[in-house]
């Protein structure tokens, strides 16, 4: 496995608060750059900007990422552009939702 997928795998198993779905696949990781020596860098968004998890769910991220083996440095970054919206969701994600 790759770094990038150890760390797509550790991505998955962070869970948004308030829909049973984890945030890689509802289509919150908008860039995840894993580099050679280690670092990796995550631009993320939430499903609205007054989501009650902007406060803990970026933290999570960092400390799930920072646990993978190989891993020196962790950035993760919140942003809001572009806006998130359902289409940016796996099927898997709408099938779990009962959205297809």
């Amino acid at each position: 496995m790759t770094l990038h997928d150890r760390v797509e795998a550790a991505l998955r198993t962070v869970f948004d608060p308030e829909i049973p779905v984890n945030i890689y696949e509802l289509g919150l990781i908008y860039e995840l750059e894993a580099r050679d020596d280690g670092r990796v860098d995550i631009k993320m968004t939430l499903t609205a900007p007054n989501c009650p998890a902007a406060g803990t769910l970026p933290g999570e991220v960092h400390d799930k990422v920072q646990a993978v083996e190989g891993v020196t440095d962790v950035r993760v970054e919140l942003v809001w552009d572009p806006p998130w919206d359902q289409s940016r969701m796996s099927d898997s994600a709408r099938l779990e939702l009962g959205l297809i």
